[in-house]
């Protein structure tokens, strides 16, 4: 467990990273291109970002980045 103290800017500019970075695996996770070994490396890495996204948002914020069965 590690803590870090952000500024109210610092924290914005981290939700925008992580919002961008899911909403770029979401998109790549619907693509039919990619290798299915890759597409669970990516899964395993939207969890860690869904995680620490969850903690800078709204529940209806988060919301919206909540996977559907179609990217599967």
């Amino acid at each position: 467990m590690m803590g870090v103290l952000f500024t109210a800017r610092e924290c914005s500019e981290v939700e925008y990273l992580i919002r961008r970075e899911l909403e770029e695996i979401l998109l790549d996770l619907g693509d039919g291109r990619i290798d299915d070994m890759v597409k669970r490396a990516m899964e395993q890495r939207y969890k860690v970002l869904f995680k620490m996204y969850s903690r800078f948002v709204t529940p209806k914020e988060l919301s919206k980045y909540i996977r559907n069965k179609k990217y599967k």
